[in-house]
């Protein structure tokens, strides 16, 4: 057992949910790992995948039980992000999504809110978080989606692009600004979409880098009338339930890029054992034992974070907004470099498409982007350093 393998073992889980992690695992094995390449080729969405997955029951796992679900820890939730992207990158997103979308409603709907919506979610039910627009990024605040009140219904315009799963999704956490309040930070609201509501339309998905089998959509809402009831919290609450949401997604997004990254760096110890120049294995080089050292060890202090972070949130932590930017910007960064560096390893292999690893460095380059660009995270880190008492 080497120094990952190690980390790995030492994550606390219960006994019900190491048993949901191995079936996990085995499923990734068996289904999911096989699909990988060939969906990757086609770009066809993995419906095979997402039924294994639903055949565990996964999404119940951050459902809670009197809505249909069979709760388990945030730990066991991003145990198993990681096994399913190791085995596809595409198909932990797609799954993953699901968490990132309807968590909030879980935090912050209401008890009829979640009778009415959460069961066709743990069921396996697909979810979109949609908040991305064509001039509003990183600045959620520039947004344009509007919703405007009318009676007991909310009635919504405007599109949204860069949706995963949006073209395939049953709900959507929909985020936009109510009518009525001129702030642009203060309007920010959020509801709870129906894909069935007239005057939705996709307007197509995006033939991306990687992460090709992962389905990535523009969508438009034309008057669309929602039922009032769907809306979370009060007009104007938008904002801090982003934040909020943000905060337990980042830790996933980097479960799913350390995902990627182990998977290069197991494809590429088993490569570089086997493959031999002038009659030894080419890890007996000193300079590849140097990349090897510094991949693993990069991938065990994140590992560790990781699980940290983890530990932080089941245990009822709320205030770990900052924890989770570093996550989330070291474990992209790592997984940039770590499946860079695998191409290298491979020599003119890596570059080829026989050898996974190639895929895996284009879709290790969407987690440096997505749920806030590093660039982002970096500003808010060392935004927090500032020492506010100087101002005064």
């Amino acid at each position: 057992m080497n120094v990952l393998q190690r980390i790995s073992s030492q994550i606390v889980l219960t006994e019900d949910e190491k048993m949901l992690l191995e079936s996990v695992r085995a499923v990734s094995h068996d289904i999911i790992a096989p699909n990988a390449m060939r969906i990757d080729e086609t770009g066809e969405f993995p419906w095979e995948n997402i039924k294994a997955i639903n055949d565990l029951g996964l999404n119940a796992m951050f459902i809670p039980e009197e809505f249909g679900g069979a709760p388990m820890s945030y730990t066991a939730y991003l145990a198993c992000v990681g096994e399913i992207t190791r085995a596809c990158a595409s198909t932990g997103i797609i799954w993953a999504t699901n968490f990132h979308a309807m968590k909030p409603l879980v935090d912050f709907g209401t008890s009829e809110q979640k009778s009415r919506l959460l069961p066709r979610i743990a069921a396996g039910g697909l979810a979109s978080l949609a908040i991305t627009e064509q001039d509003a990024g990183s600045d959620a605040t520039g947004m344009r989606t509007r919703f405007r009140p009318d009676g007991d219904h909310i009635v919504v315009y405007g599109a949204k692009t860069f949706i995963t799963n949006g073209d395939v999704s049953d709900l959507y956490l929909l985020f936009g600004k109510w009518s009525e309040i001129d702030s642009a930070k203060d309007a920010i609201s959020v509801l709870v979409f129906d894909k069935n509501t007239p005057g939705f339309s996709v307007l197509g998905t995006e033939n991306k880098m990687g992460h090709r089998a992962s389905s990535t959509a523009s969508i438009s809402f034309d008057s669309c009338r929602v039922p009032r009831s769907n809306l979370l919290g009060n007009p104007g609450d938008g904002l801090n339930i982003l934040f909020a949401s943000l905060n337990k997604s980042r830790p996933s997004v980097a479960a799913h890029a350390l995902g990627i990254a182990q998977s290069a760096f197991d494809r590429t110890i088993a490569y570089i054992n086997d493959r031999k120049q002038s009659g030894r294995a080419i890890i007996q080089n000193q300079a590849i034992q140097f990349m090897v050292a510094d991949m693993a060890t990069e991938l065990a202090l994140c590992e560790s974070w990781l699980w940290r972070v983890a530990s932080m949130v089941d245990a009822g932590a709320t205030n770990f907004g900052i924890e989770s930017s570093m996550l989330k910007m070291k474990a992209s960064n790592i997984a940039m470099k770590v499946t860079e560096d695998a191409v290298q390893l491979h020599g003119g292999y890596g570059y080829c498409r026989d050898y996974e690893v190639e895929r895996l460095m284009r879709d290790a380059k969407i987690t440096q982007i997505w749920e806030g660009t590093n660039q982002i995270h970096q500003q808010l880190i060392g935004r927090s350093f500032i020492d506010r008492s100087k101002d005064r």
